[in-house]
């Protein structure tokens, strides 16, 4: 099964990288997008056929590895075989 998980920043934790993206997109024209928050993808097979399973270890994997559950929240989205 392939899995999606995005990790991103928690509301009220500061994003500098989202905040010079912002200020370089003002720079280029494009004052109207605002609240620019950055975040990550990670995308990977999980070997069963089970999509409750492949959710399970991605989120598990998550917690574990992929997202700092202290300033970051995730959300696992299973996409299929």
């Amino acid at each position: 099964m392939q899995v999606r998980v995005t990790v991103r920043l928690k509301p009220g934790v500061l994003d500098p990288q989202g905040k010079a993206v912002e200020t370089a997109l003002h720079t280029l024209g494009m004052a109207d997008l605002s609240d620019v928050r950055q975040g990550k993808i990670f995308e990977f097979e999980v070997a069963t056929a089970s999509a409750d399973e492949a959710r399970r270890q991605a989120e598990q994997a998550a917690q574990a590895l992929l997202a700092n559950l202290v300033i970051e929240d995730f959300h696992v989205e299973v996409l299929g075989s």
